[in-house]
């Protein structure tokens, strides 16, 4: 074999193990990524039907339904609601009116399950995302108590 075929071979080879090695880290990063959606969001049919991705808002106040170590609430953005169960430990933070997000997927009858659970930490703070989502719904009301 001459010298150009065979840096030809090993620069074809080093490509194919560059793309292979890509092609697994984007694999991995696939089934990682979990997207957030709002109550409203999820109500709308926008959440994937058979994917995981998280819902966040406030646990609706008198929502908390305990059963030892199964939980049921609901997550509310004020304009719409979303009911969640969830098996296991909750955080010391998880209160009716403070700010959650759950990571799950739907059931067939539209109940979120969550394989984990998150309460914010302290008084100031909120996920962006569920921060983002109650201030559009808290600009929708005020759009629809104008309009009347």
């Amino acid at each position: 074999m001459k010298s150009r075929h065979k840096r030809l071979f090993g620069i074809g080879l080093g490509l194919l193990l560059v793309c292979g090695a890509l092609f697994f880290v984007l694999n991995a990063f696939q089934s990682n990524l979990v997207f957030f959606f709002t109550p409203t969001q999820v109500a709308a049919g926008e959440a994937p039907k058979d994917g995981h991705f998280r819902v966040g808002g406030l646990v609706k106040e008198g929502s908390i339904q305990r059963d030892g170590m199964a939980v049921a609430f609901v997550v509310t953005d004020t304009h719409q609601e979303v009911p969640v169960s969830y098996v296991g430990f909750l955080p010391d933070l998880f209160k009716e009116g403070k700010g959650v997000v759950a990571q799950g997927r739907l059931n067939a009858s539209r109940q979120f399950v969550a394989s984990e659970v998150l309460a914010k930490h302290d008084e100031n703070y909120m996920p962006p995302e569920a921060q983002h989502a109650l201030d559009e719904a808290a600009k929708a009301r005020m759009g629809a108590a104008v309009a009347q």
